[in-house]
């Protein structure tokens, strides 16, 4: 055959390849009556189906037309493969072509099993024989759906048009998304909704995750609170045996009234430093407002400020009750009705801890219908030996070994209140050798309390908390001033305080007056405020929320004094050169330094290196320190201290040598000095009935003072005396004056002072404010 014959033979073959030639199925794309009788089978079953089931109908015609096409697609590919393997056979072989026709007969065999182009068939039995096969197919694919949907939605199906995909082995064929698909957009909204319903479900997940561990840390937290507080009671609950009794947690705690901070600085206390050393401390300890005795014990043992626990002072009046408190007078100061909180023994008692008290202000008012288990009545002629020999009574009692004696148990919390270094400061001033000597018999009194710890194996048993008060500092005429000066005193109802004054007017009109009078007396002089209580008070002082407090007040500085001419005439003393008394004083500014109060403790709840310095706080905390140490709870106050103390180092020797404070400078001369000391003669005969019955007598007497009485006979001043012997009213030489020719008729009036002077310190010990 030549080669333009065979590319004749070619192109025939080639026009086989035409929709309408090559294949029968692309004649019944265009075929009308082929898809009407395809039709005639989709209305029968239109009126039966669903809309699920006729969009699966459209899915299966859908996937039959894209088989069909890939049919086409596959056959071309094929022919045009042969058509070029045809052609390098007539470029450089003589190999035989394939048959392109023979090649398409046999690529439909293998589609469809059935011959395209038979030369045995005619076109149209072919065609025929294709559509009987898609029916049968289609019946077939309908039965088996129309059976699979009778009882509910086909799952099979709906996997394939929600994924998009068909499933592994499935019976429907091939599928693909089609972007305009309706089922893309329902896929789509059900992709959204799933992936919101996830999300919430996701953060739900994560929400309980987090709150579960939020409440399972708290309950870790409390638990450990708790722990924690258990092994503190566990460890305070713990018996601990002197080798003769068992001693549960026990605490003694001694208030020294009116040892100032900076006392421990004259190397007067060999003892109490000593125990400083043992034990911790901060450099000292701020009292309450006012610095006075009344306010400042009850504060110690609540841990209230006193405008909240209500005992505002020494001497005060109260508005709702129209009463005054006066506690010098024991048928008034000693009623339930003034004493607010809760003090340590009365807390101690109601958890079942056993209390001794031994003259602490307060514990005789029977507060809360509860008293002490032990209870010593103000005694202000006790000796200090007295008070160990009591202190260790109470300790040798017997403990929870010996159940028989359930009523003299021995008490776990032990207080003790000395009151004289206050007395002496009051009578002699902070600075006379009287206090000098004073502070070393205290200091004595201690050193024998700590051997007799020590004696019954105590030492590391009993904890011991050593408090004061607050200071004191000196007073003078020279620093004095009238209160009729300052306001008009027949506007005045009620003065409360002193040396400080409050001020409670007539009329609640005449406050705005008596307020501007004492502005504007005091104007120019900086030694005197002057405070509205609801107005500006300082918030410091914490001395406003109470009705108990006057409203208006003229607060003197440190060493200053605000006197009614009735009780000290200041003119009439600077003229006849009288002085004051008391010499010395406190209620000042709580913060100022000749008011520092101490606060030392040692034992097993202040497990602490020795020397230890804690920081410097008010004495608010003292209450819960307390409960800690003998592992009570504590009742809701104002301090926030709590057991084991923050230490923040040792002490410096040289920083506390710093610390201490010089008072005001006396202007007294050495005949004031005498006639003060016959001037309180008389006071403490006198006043001997309230010393036996409440404490801080010596102080207390001054407030209502008597005038001092000059003396026929005096010592003259002399110029060579230097400020501490105008103080004693000692010569500086004493040797030299005995023999001067002009001192021997005065030496038996002085020696009989002496002696009188002596027998007054022994009755007035134990005696203070």
């Amino acid at each position: 055959m030549s080669l333009q014959q065979l590319n004749t033979a070619v192109e025939k073959d080639r026009s086989l390849l035409s929709p309408l030639s090559y294949d029968d199925d692309a004649i019944s794309l265009h075929s009308r009556s082929d898809q009407d009788t395809d039709s005639e089978d989709d209305k029968i079953l239109a009126a039966a189906r669903n809309s699920r089931e006729l969009r699966a109908r459209d899915r299966m015609v859908l996937m039959e037309e894209e088989e069909m096409d890939q049919l086409v697609v596959d056959s071309r590919a094929q022919q045009e493969r042969q058509r070029r393997g045809s052609s390098l056979q007539r470029r450089g072989s003589n190999l035989a072509l394939p048959n392109p026709i023979q090649a398409l007969r046999k690529y439909g065999k293998t589609r469809s099993g059935t011959a395209i182009h038979d030369p045995t068939s005619s076109a149209e039995d072919l065609h025929d024989e294709k559509r009987q096969s898609r029916r049968n197919r289609r019946l077939e694919k309908r039965e088996r759906l129309l059976q699979e949907a009778r009882d509910g939605e086909d799952g099979e199906l709906m996997h394939e048009m929600e994924g998009g995909t068909m499933k592994d082995g499935s019976s429907t064929g091939e599928s693909s998304d089609r972007d305009d698909s309706d089922e893309l957009d329902r896929q789509h909204l059900l992709h959204v909704s799933e992936s919101k319903t996830a999300k919430k479900r996701r953060w739900r997940k994560w929400a309980f995750i987090y709150i579960t561990i939020t409440v399972a840390f708290a309950f870790l937290v409390l638990l450990a609170w708790k722990v924690s507080l258990d092994k503190k009671r566990a460890i305070a609950t713990q018996l601990r045996s002197n080798g003769t009794a068992l001693f549960a947690p026990t605490t003694l705690i001694i208030s020294l009234d009116g040892f100032r901070a900076d006392f421990l600085t004259r190397g007067l206390t060999p003892r109490l430093n000593a125990f400083i050393r043992e034990g911790v401390s901060p450099l000292y300890m701020t009292p309450s407002f006012p610095s006075v005795t009344f306010p400042n014990h009850y504060t110690l043992a609540t841990g209230l400020y006193p405008e909240s626990h209500g005992v505002v002072g020494n001497t005060f009046w109260d508005p709702t009750l129209q009463a005054e408190f006066y506690y010098t007078d024991p048928d008034r100061s000693l009623e339930p009705k003034w004493w607010g909180g809760e003090p340590f023994w009365v807390t101690a008692e109601l958890q079942g801890i056993r209390t001794a008290v031994h003259m602490w202000p307060g514990s005789e008012a029977h507060i809360h219908d509860m008293d002490p288990s032990f209870l010593d009545r103000y005694n202000g002629k006790e000796i200090l030996p007295k008070k160990v020999d009591r202190i260790l009574e109470f300790l040798d009692k017997p403990g929870l070994e010996n159940a028989q004696a359930s009523e003299q148990l021995r008490p776990q919390l032990i207080a003790a209140y000395v009151p004289n270094v206050d007395a002496i400061g009051h009578l002699y001033g902070p600075n006379s050798t009287e206090i000098l000597a004073t502070i070393s018999e205290v200091d004595a009194m201690l050193d024998q309390l700590f051997q007799g710890l020590e004696q019954r194996n105590l030492t590391d048993i009993v904890n011991v908390i050593i408090v004061s008060d607050h200071g004191m500092a000196t007073t003078d005429v020279s620093r004095m001033i009238q209160v009729e000066d300052l306001v008009d005193i027949t506007k005045v109802e009620h003065l409360d305080g002193w040396p400080l004054v409050g001020i409670r007017p007539k009329k609640p009109e005449d406050l705005q007056v008596l307020y501007d009078q004492a502005i504007k007396n005091v104007k120019g002089n900086p030694n005197f405020d002057v405070y509205l209580k609801d107005k500006d008070m300082p918030e410091r002082y914490h001395f406003s929320n109470n009705d108990r407090i006057a409203p208006l007040w003229i607060i003197p500085k440190t060493g200053w004094a605000i006197v009614e001419k009735a009780e000290f005439d200041i003119q009439e003393a600077k003229a006849k050169n009288i002085s004051y008394h008391p010499r010395g004083l406190h209620g000042y500014d709580h913060e100022h330094p000749l008011m520092r109060a101490i606060f030392v403790a040692r034992g097993p709840a202040f497990p602490h290196q020795p020397h230890s310095k804690v920081e410097t706080f008010q004495n608010i905390n003292v209450y819960n320190i307390l409960c800690d140490s003998i592992g009570m709870n504590p009742v809701p106050n104002n301090g926030t201290l709590r057991l084991p103390l923050r230490v923040v180092g040792l002490h410096n020797d040289e920083e506390e040598l710093e610390q201490q404070q010089q008072d005001p400078v006396s202007t007294s001369t050495s005949e004031e000095v005498a006639t003060g000391m016959m001037s309180i003669l008389p006071i403490s005969t006198s006043s001997s009935t309230h010393k036996a019955t409440t404490p801080s007598a010596v102080e207390d007497e001054p407030k209502r003072p008597t005038r001092p009485v000059k003396p026929e006979k005096s010592k003259e001043p002399q110029p060579s005396e230097t400020p501490e012997q105008e103080a004693s009213g000692e010569p500086e030489n004493p040797d030299e004056s005995k023999g001067s020719s002009w001192w021997d008729p005065f030496q038996e009036t002085l020696d009989w002072v002496k002696d009188q002077f002596n027998d007054f310190v022994d009755k007035v010990t134990g005696a203070g404010g």
